[in-house]
């Protein structure tokens, strides 16, 4: 019979997948597509919105620069998938910009773009799920006055679809990521047609607000450093670009084309979405305030909804099913491109502890050849942050994009390097003329991202973005602590080429605390070990029963000689200490083995009833330099319902190891395939 948490286990996760099934859960490029970019396809549902909103503080007219500001965000954009698609031909491994700059640039650079990558995917999933909430409560005020929990509701519900396994949380996630596809396009090209074409006066609801300019006298400094902040705004939309470069091992052969094909397909859709949602909104004459408190009038009871939301409403019609469907495809598709964070870090997160920068149980798959134990660290600390800024997008905003950017420049200067590297050597006419084109697309990304990195330190440090920083160098000094301790413990684990030295004389130690059967079971062991010495030792904490236990042991006539060590204070862990101690102390190359008798019990809370004291004792002993804790188990009768077969099962399930190792000749294989 099994327990009510395998059960729960089962019902969330499914039937563990054997190691070798890892192949079948490989992608094509029509369900990579969704898996990867929904974070940059769904960035269009908000990226308007903060353009928007920030250039609403001087004003109304300044939403006359939108367009410009898009058409910025485009180019980079633009820039930024050609530069990747060059990535993923170089470095197919999945190791994306950390492999990147660790091999091009050094570990440090390396070290860098990962602590940059991990918050940013963490903060990933609590922006694109705290925009679907504010989407989806345009529409229905009920998830607006309960943003908080809803937000935690799906975050909790993404972290079960994915511990599923890779391909069945992608085959659930195209449906919603193509249905907003259709449903946007199809809301832009009914939109600007009425407008352009049929000469229809589209008006949003916002389109009659009288508003006025949190800041009415700007300057020209004041106005650009305005319109840089609105860019770097604007440029979240470029989020999730680089987790496709992470994501390569996850599609199928070829698995560097295909990849290369679904960046493509993403920045070509992501682009005419967010374009089209600003020019359409410009046609429309929507407004979209930072603070309600600059709307001077407008319509009674008005409340300030989403850009797609105003959009739904002025093309399809209030209330009508369309409004409804673009408000639940918007929000869902919010809510799945967390999705994107939960593919690519817990991915980083293996290799990274594979490099041992980070605790090796990230490295190993879990039953659904999911990195389990990465999907629930990400899925926690986004939960943290959503109840920490109260699931608000934008004080979120503030945060996001930074560590993005940081990658983005690191990656380019490292492919600049390794496009450098191959011409050294290169001769054939051909490929050096492919790789100096490489090489200039590289080169113009980084300019320009590393441009776009200032602007948004610049603009959005006081507001925020310090609290990343912050966070990546935490990060950073983290994984430098915990590589420095797996290296010290590699060090002093390493065989010297010097034989081992024998021990000298082995004395054995039986802890007694009564003469029943468990004790003299450790007895016979002991005995049966040979040891150079045998003595069994009880702890005086109370004279009564301390003379009962030396009747019993006379009146059995155990032939072993019975120890009593006196404890005035009635501790029992320090004068075992001490007398195992001694027993050393007179040869450094002696060693001690304590025997220690345990029960074995059925029940969890028969452990809380029995066994505490040897626990502490074994745990204190493990730190002595030449003593061995032996254990001598007595089965209870409880012990024999224990169903054996369910417990060997959940024992025979040993974790994949981690995505990829480098072989002597370079090249990638699997860690599985290393151990066969």
């Amino acid at each position: 019979m099994a327990s009510s948490t395998s059960l729960v286990k089962r019902l969330l996760v499914g039937r563990p997948f054997r190691s070798d099934r890892l192949q079948h859960t490989l992608l094509p490029k029509r369900i990579a597509l969704p898996v990867f970019a929904s974070d940059a396809l769904s960035s269009v549902a908000y990226a308007p919105d903060e353009i928007l909103l920030t250039l609403s503080i001087a004003g109304a007219g300044a939403y006359l620069y939108s367009p410009w500001v898009t058409l910025a965000v485009a180019v980079v954009m633009v820039t930024v998938v050609a530069s990747y698609r060059q990535n993923v031909h170089a470095y197919p491994s999945g190791g994306g910009d950390y492999e990147v700059a660790t091999v091009n640039l050094g570990p440090r650079f390396g070290l860098a773009v990962a602590s940059a990558l991990l918050v940013d995917y963490i903060l990933t999933v609590a922006v694109s799920v705290s925009a679907g909430v504010s989407n989806l409560g345009s529409v229905i005020p009920f998830v607006d006055e309960h943003k908080v929990g809803i937000a935690l509701a799906a975050v909790a519900l993404l972290t079960a679809l994915n511990l599923r396994g890779l391909r069945e949380s992608g085959t659930a996630f195209a449906i919603p990521t193509y249905a907003f596809i259709v449903v946007i396009v199809g809301m832009i090209v009914t939109g600007l047609i009425r407008v352009f074409v049929l000469g229809q006066d589209l008006r949003a609801p916002s389109a009659g607000l009288v508003i006025h300019a949190e800041e009415e006298h700007l300057t020209s400094f004041a106005f650009v450093f305005l319109l840089l902040r609105t860019f770097s705004s604007g440029c979240a939309a470029l989020t999730g670009v680089e987790a496709i470069s992470n994501g390569v091992p996850a599609f199928k052969a070829p698995k560097s084309r295909n990849a290369a094909t679904t960046l493509l397909m993403l920045g070509g859709i992501a682009i005419m979405m967010l374009v089209g949602i600003i020019v359409l909104s410009r046609a429309t004459h929507l407004q979209y305030v930072e603070d309600p408190s600059q709307i001077i009038s407008g319509p009674q009871n008005y409340v300030q909804k989403t850009v797609t939301a105003q959009l739904g409403e002025t093309v399809f019609g209030a209330g009508s099913v369309l409004l409804y469907l673009v408000g639940a495809v918007t929000a869902l598709i919010l809510f799945l491109a967390a999705n994107t964070a939960f593919n690519g870090f817990p991915v980083l997160g293996s290799i990274l502890a594979q490099d041992r920068y980070l605790p090796r149980q990230l490295h190993t798959r879990g039953d659904r050849l999911a990195f389990s134990n990465g999907i629930i660290f990400l899925a926690v600390t986004a939960m943290v942050l959503i109840v920490a800024f109260e699931a608000e997008v934008t004080r979120l905003i503030q945060l996001y994009i930074v560590g993005v950017f940081v990658s983005f420049t690191l990656s380019q200067a490292g492919m600049i390097r390794h496009w450098n590297r191959l011409l050294s050597t290169q001769r054939d006419a051909d490929r050096r003329r492919r790789m100096l084109r490489s090489r200039a697309i590289n080169s113009f990304g980084m300019v320009l991202t590393g441009a776009v990195l200032i602007v948004v330190l610049v603009t959005k440090f006081l507001l925020g973005a310090w609290i990343a920083l912050v966070a990546m160098v935490v990060i950073y000094t983290l994984m430098l602590a915990i590589k420095k301790h797996y290296v010290r413990v590699a060090r002093e684990l390493q065989p010297t080429e010097e034989r081992p030295i024998l021990p000298s004389r082995n004395h054995a130690v039986v802890l007694v605390s009564k003469v029943h059967l468990p004790t003299l079971r450790a007895i016979a062991y002991a005995q049966a070990t040979r040891p150079d010495t045998l003595t069994a030792v009880t702890v005086n904490v109370d004279d009564k029963d301390t003379r009962a236990i030396q009747e019993e042991w006379e009146r059995r006539q155990v032939p072993v000689p019975l120890t009593v060590v006196d404890s005035p204070y009635r501790e029992i862990s320090r004068p075992i200490i001490d007398f195992v101690k001694s027993v050393r102390r007179g040869s450094p190359r002696d060693v001690v083995t304590v025997f220690v008798p345990e029960y074995v019990v059925g029940r969890w809370w028969e452990n809380l009833l029995h066994n505490q004291s040897a626990l502490r004792i074994k745990g204190r002993l493990l730190f002595e330099p030449g003593v061995m804790v032996t254990s001598v188990p007595w089965q209870l009768r409880s012990s024999q319902d224990k169903d054996l077969d369910r417990f060997d099962r959940g024992l025979s399930r040993a974790p994949a190891r981690g995505p990829r190792s480098r072989g002597e000749s370079g090249e990638t294989v699997s860690q599985g395939a290393e151990q066969r």
